[in-house]
């Protein structure tokens, strides 16, 4: 790829594939790096280090030193004093704790970050099925612009041939000069369009870039060819978006995690036990004691384990309240998810009426290029033995350069109106460009 965009850098109108935009794009495009980040951080939320499962180990260790005066008057016998005794002590210990029983909150819990998981990979797949319409809507109306300046400038090299035509018929008095000015509107105003043509074609090429995540500003051209898809039925199509749309796809992992939230909030109902375990070694140091019964050094070690049950019997109603507000939300998702059927249905048909609409406009375009095309070349016949006005002419030629663009843009169009068909029910990854 680095040669490629290497080579779009430093060669003049190389071609960029519809292949090559895409490669380009899914590596570079900022939205998809965000999104494929987006996944990475929602799989480290269900790993097993988030969710519990897992003990927590701690180790502590500790020293400490004192030096007082001491003073010890016995029941019976002399007081004896001692000046900067010395005391010692060195601890340490290793504690395990684990929850045995949390009344399944971690349980729902991991599972809800599996939802949430799959929700953030479904967000991800929106984001690049948008990029692939957002790219491919750039990319043919580059090629759409690319055509129609084609149109344009072959428009501007016939009007620069009636100019010469009109020139020397004027130079030898076979013309009047209303001719010739005409001929040179005529041209000045085919080369205005075709500038403004241009300047739109690399204002688009520009916006491209930006999809394609490059930097620097590369001159190419791309391709203009168009196939379209083997589409199915609508009903067919129909149950294939229900199935596949992500948005629905969405509403419905939304759906799954708000029934794990109740079920994490009912867990507050029941008990906690927990397990606490440690193992520790002590160990004190007595020196210039003023009691001879006192030991001079004690140590010990061992392991120590307990049990703790708590349960909250009454917490003033928090709980509940968090249950019936995620029932709530709950239905939300589900009155939400009613609502994207009824729309994206509604979409989808009206997207089917103008792709058939569409499909249907391009054979009656074909049809009137054809015939445009014939009649120009009759025309120019006639204006070259000199049996037709430059007028009319002139007409021809405009009749010609409207519905070439009117095929062209009925052309793009349609192949626009099918990725949009494609996206809606999921399938837009899987087209092979």
């Amino acid at each position: 790829m680095v040669v490629f965009l290497s080579a779009i850098q430093g060669i003049s109108q190389e071609i960029l594939t519809k292949k090559e935009a895409l490669v380009i794009t899914l590596e570079n495009n900022f939205g998809v790096k965000i999104a494929n980040n987006n996944i990475e951080v929602a799989k480290n939320n269900k790993s097993i280090y988030n969710t519990g499962f897992l003990p927590t180990v701690s180790v502590s260790s500790g020293a400490n030193y004192s030096r007082n005066n001491q003073t010890n008057i016995p029941q019976q016998g002399d007081e004896t004093s001692t000046i900067g005794a010395v005391t010692k002590s060195y601890s340490t210990s290793v504690g395990l704790d684990y929850t045995l029983f949390d009344g399944l909150g971690r349980k729902y819990n991991y599972q809800q970050l599996k939802e949430t998981y799959n929700l953030t990979e479904l967000e991800a797949k929106e984001t690049i099925e948008n990029t692939y319409l957002q790219l491919f809507t750039s990319y043919f109306q580059i090629a759409r612009l690319s055509e129609n300046k084609d149109n344009l400038s072959e428009a501007l090299t016939i009007s620069k041939q009636r100019l010469s035509r009109a020139k020397y018929q004027y130079d030898y008095g076979q013309s009047t000069r209303l001719e010739l000015l005409n001929a040179e509107v005529d041209v000045n105003n085919d080369s205005i369009a075709l500038i403004s043509a241009e300047q739109q074609l690399s204002n688009e090429k520009r916006g491209l870039n930006i999809i394609l995540g490059i930097e620097k500003e590369v001159n190419y051209v791309v391709e203009t060819e168009v196939d379209f898809a083997e589409m199915l039925n609508f009903a067919d199509l129909e149950t294939k978006t229900l199935a596949n749309n992500s948005l629905l796809n969405q509403n419905k992992k939304n759906i799954a995690i708000s029934e794990f939230n109740i079920k994490i909030n009912k867990a507050n109902y029941l008990p906690t036990l927990g397990l606490t375990t440690s193992y520790g070694w002590n160990k004190n140091e007595n020196e210039n004691i003023a009691n001879v019964f006192q030991p001079k050094a004690t140590s010990s070690n061992g392991l120590n384990a307990g049990l703790s049950l708590s349960w909250n019997l009454f917490d003033g109603g928090s709980t509940k309240t968090n249950i019936a507000n995620a029932k709530i939300a709950l239905e939300n998702q589900q009155i939400l998810l009613e609502q994207q059927k009824i729309t994206i249905k509604n979409n989808l048909k009206n997207t089917w009426d103008n792709y058939k609409n569409q499909l249907f406009i391009i054979g009656a375009q074909e049809t009137n290029v054809a015939t445009t095309q014939n009649n120009f070349d009759r025309t120019e016949e006639r204006y070259k033995l000199g049996q037709i006005t430059s007028i009319e002419f002139r007409q021809a030629q405009i009749n010609l350069i409207n519905a070439k663009t009117a095929l062209n843009n009925a052309k793009f169009d349609a192949k626009l109106i099918e990725l949009q068909l494609l996206q809606l029910s999921g399938d837009i990854l899987n087209v092979n460009f």
